[in-house]
């Protein structure tokens, strides 16, 4: 049976929750023109093995009536990699994330885990092959602790009650909460909040983390510990996928990243090629843009 429900002041319509279908896409609206010269270096990714494995998008298109909101789009991410999904509003690379994530359900196109066509999978089913998504409005739960709200995930885990305790700790102390464990969702800081949020994530033992506006709503300093954690998933060899209009703090942290214009992909390279390009700083960065390499190591 379908559903409409609102998110962020959009209107959505359920059919297979919690797969959801945009009815009004802002995105669509006021996009910027692709420039003349639009600049997008090859990148062909490798298909993946069990140990090193590819999320991975093929021409995906969406269609809002007669526009064309996201228009043959193929995006990659590697285990072990961090990679940037960046454009100006009204690029479609928001819809495109939600379409990777299991949010949207693409007009054209398929998105693969290795070989693996997942394109119809819902969120939930998504998580069950090692994709785990964090989004940007808060998500914990405001009236459990911190450790009630990770407790929550592992106890979905088919796991052994000694594991979870463990797993418990490690990721209390891993994400440094150990000091806010009994504090309720609603009274934690912006940071905390978002540590807890990922920590949720990792209950699941992800392959791939979708980071859906990671830096909104945190301080400078909150920022850059949301930085290192991120920098740390990928030293477990997590491939994470950040969407985020804060450029300069996304870049700083990439190892590669895709612009989007106009629906279409303007650009993909290392972060210091894109930094570089004289296209990507006129249109999108600006003429004064300064990159800044951020090590955690």
């Amino acid at each position: 049976m379908a559903i409409s429900i609102t998110r962020d002041d959009k209107q959505y319509i359920t059919e297979d929750a919690p797969v959801l279908y945009e009815l009004d896409n802002p995105e669509a609206e006021q996009r910027p023109p692709v420039p003349d010269s639009p600049v997008a270096p090859a990148h062909t990714p490798h298909k993946g093995t069990p140990d090193h494995m590819v999320l991975r998008t093929e021409n995906l298109v969406k269609k809002y009536g007669k526009r064309t909101v996201v228009n043959h789009v193929s995006i990659d991410v590697t285990q072990g990699e961090i990679v940037g999904l960046l454009g100006p509003n009204g690029a479609g690379k928001t819809t495109t994330f939600y379409m990777t994530t299991g949010l949207i359900i693409p007009n054209e196109g398929q998105i693969y885990i290795n070989d693996m066509n997942i394109t119809k999978y819902p969120v939930y089913r998504r998580a069950q092959y090692g994709i785990g998504y964090l989004a940007q409005e808060p998500s914990v739960f405001r009236k459990l602790s911190v450790e009630d709200n990770i407790r929550a995930v592992l106890q979905m885990t088919k796991t052994t009650v000694e594991y979870q305790k463990e797993k418990l700790e490690s990721l209390l102390d891993e994400f440094s909460l150990q000091h806010v464990r009994k504090n309720l969702g609603d009274q934690l800081s912006g940071g905390e909040r978002r540590r807890t949020e990922i920590a949720r994530c990792l209950a699941i033992n992800p392959k791939f983390i979708m980071l859906d506006e990671p830096f909104a709503g945190v301080d400078p300093i909150a920022v850059e510990d949301i930085q290192r954690v991120v920098y740390s998933l990928k030293e477990k060899n997590i491939g994470i996928l950040i969407t985020d209009h804060n450029a300069p703090e996304t870049l700083s942290i990439t190892d590669r990243a895709y612009l989007l214009f106009d629906g279409k992909i303007l650009f993909q390279g290392t972060s210091e090629q894109l930094a570089e390009n004289p296209v990507v700083r006129e249109k999108y960065l600006g003429t004064q843009f300064i990159f800044n390499r951020k090590k955690f190591n």
